[in-house]
């Protein structure tokens, strides 16, 4: 059996650095970022495989989308005029805003993947929070501090 540990990227900036996922599915390092490379999982490696997994970056066009999303939400609240406009843009699906944005940046050569700053921080403890996980699951019976 094989562990695979491995950063991910959020469609979601409230993903990021706030969730942990585990999966029996196997992992794609760089898939989320456009630089694909050999599938981690059972049809390829030939053993079962859990990989563990942490959003830690969104692109450039994600974050776009959701602090826009949140601008938007702002205007309506703050003003009637141009409510129509607003909420038009409201009802753009996630998917289509997404595209959008990304087909904007994509021009410019500008879609960024973007991580907080206090990443380093981040990366330590959840390191911490996983190893213990592991420890705690693969030897039950051991105490750890």
């Amino acid at each position: 059996r094989v562990i695979a540990i491995d950063a991910l990227a959020s469609r979601k900036m409230e993903r990021v650095n706030s969730t942990i996922q585990i999966s029996t599915a196997g992992i794609s390092p760089g898939g989320g970022v456009g630089n694909k490379r050999k599938a981690l999982n059972k049809d390829y490696l030939g053993v079962d495989v859990i990989a563990i997994g942490v959003p830690t970056v969104v692109d450039a066009a994600t974050l776009t989308s959701d602090v826009l999303d949140l601008a938007i939400d702002n205007l309506i609240s703050q003003s009637n005029e141009g409510e129509n406009f607003y909420n038009m843009l409201k009802q753009l699906k996630e998917d289509e805003k997404y595209h959008l944005i990304k087909e904007s940046l994509d021009p410019y050569d500008k879609n960024l993947i973007v991580t907080p700053k206090d990443i380093d921080e981040t990366i330590e403890n959840l390191s911490i929070i996983i190893s213990e996980g592991l420890n705690r699951s693969l030897h039950p019976g051991r105490i750890t501090n």
